[in-house]
């Protein structure tokens, strides 16, 4: 029998992402996203657990990262869980839970570009010097 390993997490970005390049031409973003949990404890008081995620992006979707992803930022992120082991700069052997992100979502739209929200603004009717031609129908209403 095959397993399954399957992360979905939506949460916000705790920092700015970090970007490396490779020889190879290739690109890997790591940041980190927290996840909160909120409930009311026995004694009626609210609760918040917060749990962070360590969020590991290649390639293409690494410039992506690069580009566009920040600090704060609400995000969706899909891909599998990873513990690997490494060595320290002191020499002690340190584990990490990864998750390697097959997609990602921005939730939210970009908070930091004030521009986008002036785009997305109706843009109010013309003034024109015409005279108002409107008819109000409630008064032509038989009840």
């Amino acid at each position: 029998m095959r397993g399954l390993n399957k992360a979905m997490l939506i949460g916000n970005v705790g920092k700015d992402p970090e970007v490396q390049s490779f020889e190879s031409g290739r690109k890997r973003a790591t940041f980190s996203i927290a996840t909160s949990e909120k409930y009311r404890d026995k004694n009626g008081v609210d609760q918040t657990i917060t749990d962070w995620h360590n969020i590991v992006v290649w390639g293409p979707q690494a410039d992506v990262v690069e580009k566009y992803v920040r600090r704060g930022m609400p995000i969706f992120v899909e891909g599998r869980i990873k513990t690997r082991e490494y060595e320290a700069q002191d020499g002690q052997k340190k584990r990490i839970t990864e998750i390697l992100a097959d997609n990602f979502s921005m939730l939210g739209g970009r908070q930091d570009d004030t521009s986008s929200q002036e785009i997305n603004k109706p843009t109010p009717p013309p003034e024109t010097n015409a005279p108002d031609t409107s008819v109000d129908i409630a008064d032509d209403l038989p009840f």
